[in-house]
């Protein structure tokens, strides 16, 4: 068959759930039987996710191969069970460096490079690449941003350009969002006019809308928009507000959206399969019992709002641990930065099940976290940190078994007496030449557990390979005094040089575990991380 690709776009205004709906196209699209990837472009000239703020941006999402992305990456993976290349994702500026080193070492052969066509055309080469690496039969491609945005519009370029050499074989999804004011308290379907408007302004028709509102619309508000928008009425599908963004597959499936999707391609379904997702949604709804989580973090603010976004991988591997065990997740907020204000503040964390502390960087925060930790192991109360979340277990213990008052991180404190912490070697240059982006410790890597821990009995296999984003680790000179004084390297990399992962027996605490690397890039909900079900096992306890 010819390959085929659907492009999602988003109206209106950002956050509409373009990931969420890309991500359901695809696991329904499988279910059918065909081979699919998805990939996202982002309109930003970062080249990479790597530098982005999480307060802005939200959570950067790490891949197998070490690119640091777009958060929609993850959703991809964990609702098509899928490891996805560097080659699904681009940004603004990935293109134009490519373009303009292109043009440095005379690619172009001297002649005048434009902005139409050559910006164009390389998204276009660079779709067809990821295309041709995964094998896949259909291709979506997510183009991040807002229509009627001016960073977009060579994307949307790219994709008119390709359904003009692709006839039949090109569609286009637009998600768009339909409010419900409550001083007006009706659906009003303009702001999704108006979207329509946008993308045909840049020579496209969309083929299909995916209605995103507080709940389904009704039939006069499928008319009004099919007719204003040049569709049919079952082009218009609805996304009302659900509970869990795993429904979001089965959803779509009740307005036939597989059927529609491959009526307009010139395709059959191979097979009709959503069985197992279905059955995990319906243990996801039936769940009723709470078990109660705390993540004590710093990336929560942006003005009056929490920006659960900056810790969205986190937040699904709690979810996906939690169903799986049959338990409803009760997930709490927690600033670190409260217990260095009002350090009895930190009693609080008697209220939850189970304690975490994700990944981070720099020194806000950072003696909140330390003090929760330290909660955690005297009153034994599940504990499961997460990289930086690791380095401050390793942190506390030192200081308060071990008796190093003053064991830090060179991240933090440089001439620290006790560097417990400290930088890769192979990393101080990059610091020294302020060579930031790209250059962590990143992407998968393989490391050995030691049988008889807690690691193994969660894993139940000696060899893992996990995903990594850090520049600092447990620094060699104190591994044996760590050791003696009852803390356990569970895991280490092949060769035993670096720390994967610090635990306490289970006769000191139920869970006490940090892991170097990110557990959670690894996690979906048809396949929870181990880890995350031990934490979740020990916090139901």
């Amino acid at each position: 068959m010819r390959p085929k690709y659907i492009f999602v776009v988003g109206g209106v205004m950002s956050g509409v759930g373009k990931g969420i709906a890309t991500a359901s196209i695809g696991k329904i699209l499988q279910s059918k039987g065909f081979r699919v990837s998805a990939m996202k472009i982002d309109p930003y000239l970062n080249v990479d996710a790597g530098t982005m703020n999480p307060t802005e941006h939200g959570e950067v999402f790490v891949m197998d191969s070490g690119m640091e992305t777009d958060q929609d990456m993850g959703n991809y993976e964990r609702f098509m069970d899928i490891t996805l290349p560097s080659e699904n994702y681009m940004t603004n500026g990935l293109v134009y460096k490519t373009i303009i080193d292109r043009e440095r070492a005379m690619g172009y052969g001297g002649r005048c490079v434009d902005v139409v066509p050559d910006v164009p055309k390389e998204i276009i080469r660079r779709i067809e690449k990821a295309r041709k690496k995964a094998k896949a039969e259909i291709m979506l491609v997510e183009i991040g941003g807002t229509l009627g945005e001016y960073q977009g519009l060579l994307f949307l370029e790219a994709g008119r350009m390709m359904r003009l050499a692709n006839k039949g074989d090109v569609l286009f999804v637009l998600v768009s969002y339909l409010p419900v004011p409550s001083t007006v308290g009706e659906m009003k379907t303009k702001p999704t006019q108006y979207a329509v408007r946008s993308l045909n302004a840049a020579g496209i028709q969309p083929d299909i809308i995916i209605a995103r509102s507080a709940v389904a619309l009704d039939k006069k508000r499928k008319e009004k928009i099919a007719e204003h928008c040049n569709l049919r009425e079952e082009d218009v599908i609805n996304a009302p507000d659900i509970d869990s963004v795993y429904e979001a597959p089965v959803n779509f499936e009740k307005d036939n959206l597989s059927g529609i999707l491959l009526g307009k391609l010139g395709l059959k379904p191979k097979k009709k399969d959503l069985v197992e997702w279905k059955k995990m949604v319906e243990k996801m709804k039936a769940a009723k019992k709470p078990v109660k989580i705390g993540i004590v973090g710093k990336y929560f603010g942006t003005g009056d709002f929490v920006l659960s976004d900056a810790y969205i991988s986190v937040i699904e591997a709690v979810k996906h641990a939690c169903y799986a065990s049959g338990r409803k997740p009760e997930i709490g907020w927690l600033n670190s930065e409260e217990y260095e204000k009002n350090p009895k503040k930190v009693q609080e964390l008697k209220n939850f099940d189970g304690i975490l502390v994700p990944g981070g960087f720099g020194e806000r925060g950072v003696e909140g976290k330390i003090k929760a930790i330290e909660f955690c192991r005297e009153n034994r109360i599940p504990y499961f940190g997460l990289c930086y979340g690791m380095q401050l277990l390793v942190i506390e213990f030192a200081r308060h078994v071990l008796g190093l008052k003053d064991a830090n991180t060179t991240e933090i404190n440089r001439n620290t007496k006790h560097p417990v912490i400290d930088i890769m070697p192979e990393q101080k240059k990059n610091l020294e030449d302020k060579n930031y982006g790209a250059t962590m410790r990143l992407g998968a890597y393989a490391a050995k557990i030691k049988k008889g821990t807690i690691a193994f009995g969660a894993y139940k296999t000696v060899d893992i390979s996990e995903r990594h984003r850090h520049r600092w680790e447990v620094n060699p000179e104190y591994i044996d005094k760590l050791e003696k004084a009852g803390l356990v390297f569970s895991a280490t990399s092949p060769e035993g040089r670096l720390m994967e992962i610090a635990e306490l027996p289970r006769a000191k605490s139920p869970f006490h575990l940090g892991t170097q690397f990110h557990p959670e890039f690894k996690s979906s909900p048809l396949h929870p991380h181990p880890l995350f079900l031990e934490f979740i096992k020990s916090a139901m306890k």
